[in-house]
């Protein structure tokens, strides 16, 4: 979720994007803005695709509808939820909706096409009343386990007298953080920015198939607004920028991670200390590093869910994952590059248009190629609605960056479509690092240009290999590739590549 901060860099972006002339992605894509029925707060909190092509949506204010592309018509499935913000489809009967105090099972048991029983799978974590506590989720993995997501609390407000579930003693008294208004001001800050002292605020849980077993899976997440499966079976949370969060990231979650944020800390079996009272140096030590990171202003300021893309959508682009973004016009589609089993890759604008507008929060493809786009704001920066994206096809071609690979020396490219040679002369590639500390954000580090010693197409012309001299880890490599064509002379579709490098071949 953004900041004032975020709307700023989400304007830069906007004008950029009306300086560019023409704009190449409308020829690329369709974008069909679908309305939403009367009387309906249009924020879209979770969808996902029915087996027959229709597709069951969850709205802010509590409705889970049923809409049919084919005739245009809505449905109404369920209501009275609070505030859902994830959906998952088991069958045309029956549904799952992460709502904020609950996973909730739906289902329709006499064929009406209306829900008439509403189940408890999952209620046992804590909550605290803070109006930042969301719950995200469900995603499934082959085996049919699921997993939600656990946002933390923030010092923008303390917690209620009463909770729900277990209390955790470590850190600022409970009583102080009962307080409102200006006598919560002097707590705020050895509250932490944002905390997590109810039961498993900060962390990914795991459920069995049937619900009925809970696993605490991972910890130190901030706000993970995006949880899904890849295509090759891997678990990938994003988290949002803010204290401990240098900028927006997409992580590759295994059970019993740290992955940084502190807050959660608290939750850990054995854990008996104040997370804001260890040395930076020592957590750092302890947290997994993400697999990648998505610069803040520039790619995605609040990314949200992970999809993969069905194989035989998109053309070249099938099984590659998209993020959406809150904050940004664009999604992101991210390609794994994995070195000795450390989860790396590379980030790379996606939809980048006004076309597809802000507030890109949840995404299904349908057996038609379609990838439906639900929006929210939340009260921050986004906007509402449905959104339909479809290629245009073949003939309309799809000229993209479609892999990155780290080399001991540099990076290997590769395209849809062979590469003009001589547009090349406008590749620059750059390299930065983000502080880890408690603070909202940081500003790139040691950001410098990286000097290309080579670069050279292979005979297909869809194979760049770029050389250094040096190639220091732990760094985010930019490569701007402005004016970059293919043969047959079409834009390139995300003329940016942001890598994560932790460790090269």
């Amino acid at each position: 979720m953004s900041c004032l901060r975020g709307v700023l860099g989400s304007c830069i972006l906007a004008a950029a994007l009306a300086a560019q002339s023409p704009d190449p992605w409308p020829a690329a894509f369709t974008f069909e803005n679908v309305p939403i029925p009367a009387g309906i707060d249009p924020q879209i909190g979770g969808l996902d695709a029915l087996p027959d092509g229709r597709l069951a949506i969850c709205f802010h204010r509590g409705e889970v509808m049923i809409f049919d592309p084919a005739s245009g018509a809505w449905q109404r499935f369920a209501e009275g939820l609070h505030e859902p913000l994830g959906l998952l489809v088991e069958s045309a009967a029956s549904l799952l909706v992460m709502q904020r105090a609950e996973l909730t099972r739906l289902r329709d048991t006499d064929g009406d096409g209306q829900a008439d029983d509403y189940e408890t799978v999952y209620d046992g974590f804590g909550m605290t009343g803070n109006y930042h506590e969301f719950a995200f989720g469900p995603a499934r993995d082959a085996a049919g386990n699921l997993y939600v997501a656990l946002n933390t609390a923030s010092n923008g407000a303390g917690v209620r007298e009463e909770i729900r579930g277990a209390w955790s003693p470590i850190g600022l008294a409970r009583d102080k953080m009962t307080a409102r208004g200006r006598a919560w001001e002097p707590f705020k800050q050895a509250a932490g920015r944002m905390y997590a002292r109810a039961a498993w605020r900060g962390w990914v849980v795991k459920l069995s198939p049937d619900g009925e077993t809970a696993t605490p899976f991972a910890c130190g997440f901030r706000s993970p607004d995006g949880i899904g499966f890849d295509a090759e079976g891997r678990l990938l949370v994003t988290d949002n920028q803010g204290d401990w969060l240098g900028t927006s990231k997409v992580h590759h979650v295994k059970r019993g991670g740290f992955y940084g944020h502190v807050a959660s800390l608290v939750w850990r079996p054995g854990w008996t200390r104040n997370p804001l009272e260890v040395p930076v140096a020592e957590l750092d030590e302890l947290r997994m590093p993400a697999m990648g990171l998505l610069p803040h202003g520039e790619l995605a300021n609040s990314p949200t869910q992970p999809v993969a893309i069905p194989a035989g959508v998109f053309g070249p682009l099938a099984r590659q994952t998209l993020i959406g973004d809150m904050d940004q016009h664009t999604l992101v589609r991210f390609l794994p590059d994995p070195v000795a089993g450390v989860s790396q890759g590379a980030a790379i604008p996606f939809l980048q248009t006004a076309a597809l507008g802000r507030g890109n929060h949840r995404m299904t493809f349908t057996a038609d190629g379609s990838l439906w786009i639900g929006k929210t704001h939340l009260s921050w920066a986004g906007a509402e609605g449905l959104v339909r994206v479809r290629w245009r096809g073949a003939a309309a071609g799809l000229f993209a960056v479609d892999r990155v690979r780290v080399t001991q020396r540099g990076f290997v490219l590769g395209f849809t479509e062979p590469v003009a040679a001589a547009s090349l002369g406008g590749v620059r590639v750059r390299a930065h690092r983000y502080h880890y500390h408690k603070a909202y954000g940081s500003p790139k580090v040691d950001d410098h240009a990286v000097a290309v010693v080579s670069n050279a197409l292979d005979e297909s012309g869809t194979t760049l290999v770029l050389e250094f001299d040096e190639l220091p880890a732990d760094s985010v490599y930019t490569f701007q590739l402005d004016g970059l064509t293919s043969r047959r002379g079409r834009a390139l579709l995300g003329d940016r590549i942001y890598y994560t490098l932790l460790r090269a071949r």
